[in-house]
């Protein structure tokens, strides 16, 4: 039986991976470890709380005696690291957590799986782990860069971070490596495209649109709206993860992408049409820094090598999304109060001068 760390499980993409795997491997055993910090909620797994393989644990990744405490008791042979900052915008005003979590937190999980799962642990030179164990580092496309209008993003391309968070991510995606080349440390990473589905903090783009259009507030988006991004279904993505979890050659990183190229604000109108709201709501506002126009993935090696491909096209999936968030106003109400409006106003006052965090959400793509 796999006993397996979800970290981050409480989040986004995290709580559909943790769902996915409780359903699809009911045989394993799942402990997921969550900080709960403003994006985690465990509300987004309240349908399996009460699952006998499902375990979940508060702490946070840099807690390297918590960490280890939880190695121990649980006997963990597995690590899928979703544990994140993830918001590119918080990362431009508050670079420091990015790092600690991103890199330190990291770091702490590799130098742990390593102690548990090496044969000879006190022996640097012994490169032998116990069978079966992996760490899993979940990445994203932004390590690579800026694309032009043409190509696409592919595994051996250099990485060219262009924001804290995504210099963070590709930090992590390096130690990663490292441990692997250096100790033997069994790894694959995943770069993935942008997500979207359930269960999606609100200050993303397709939730946050849809709650602002059901609310007629203005639908802030920065510069000219045509930053491009590919988009992948959360289902799509953690099947896709569970894949390379199974199959996954030691040592390969996979890129994960859905081959659905959008611009931001075709994706905005769509939303305003599918809700029958009016496109008056849309409102330009300066870019942000370094904001990167265009990414795109080649996911060749994932579909030839291992068997994936994504089973949703952006329309179905824009269509589910929409109604999942109709359906679950509770939900996304119950998210949007709190420290999650503190921060909105702290955060982009400046951009709006003086309308509060109730009237404004400014487009996310990331």
């Amino acid at each position: 039986m796999k006993k397996i760390m979800v970290t981050g499980g409480a989040g986004f993409i995290g709580s559909n991976f943790v769902r996915l795997m409780l359903k699809k491997h009911p045989e394993y055993k799942i402990i997921n470890v969550d900080a709960l910090t403003y994006a985690g909620n465990l509300e987004n797994l309240k349908d399996v709380s009460d699952n006998p393989n499902y375990t979940f644990i508060k702490a946070n990744i840099r807690d390297r005696k918590r960490i280890d405490e939880i190695f121990k008791t649980y006997e963990i042979d597995t690590v899928i690291n979703f544990a994140a900052e993830s918001h590119v915008d918080r990362s431009i005003e508050e670079p420091e957590a990015f790092l600690t979590t991103n890199v330190i937190g990291t770091q702490v999980l590799l130098d742990t799986a390593k102690k548990y799962w090496k044969i000879n642990p006190g022996d640097k030179y012994c490169r032998k782990y116990k069978e079966g164990v992996k760490f899993l580092q979940v990445s994203t496309d932004e390590v690579y860069g800026e694309l032009g209008k043409t190509g696409l993003f592919v595994e051996t391309m250099p990485l060219m971070p262009n924001s804290p968070y995504s210099a963070s991510k590709a930090s992590a995606d390096l130690i990663v490596r490292a441990y692997n080349e250096t100790y033997g440390l069994p790894i694959n990473i995943t770069r993935c495209s942008n997500n979207y589905g359930p269960y999606q903090f609100p200050e993303k783009l397709i939730p946050l649109m849809i709650n602002n259009c059901l609310k007629e507030r203005d639908l802030p988006v920065y510069g000219d709206g045509m930053q491009i991004r590919d988009w992948l279904h959360v289902y799509d993505h953690c099947q896709a993860v569970d894949i390379v979890l199974h199959k996954g050659l030691d040592g390969e990183v996979y890129n994960i992408g859905g081959n659905n190229e959008k611009a931001n604000i075709e994706i905005v109108k769509l939303i305003i049409k599918t809700l029958g709201k009016s496109e008056s709501l849309i409102k330009y506002v300066k870019d942000r820094p370094g904001h990167d126009r265009r990414y795109a993935i080649d996911n060749t090696k994932i579909t030839t090598q291992l068997g994936w491909k994504p089973e949703y096209t952006f329309e179905q999936g824009i269509k589910e999304t929409i109604q999942w968030y109709l359906d679950n106003t509770d939900w996304i109400d119950n998210i949007v109060s709190g420290d999650y409006m503190k921060y909105y106003n702290d955060m982009y006052s400046k951009i709006t001068q003086g309308e509060t965090a109730e009237q404004v959400a400014v487009v996310k793509e990331n």
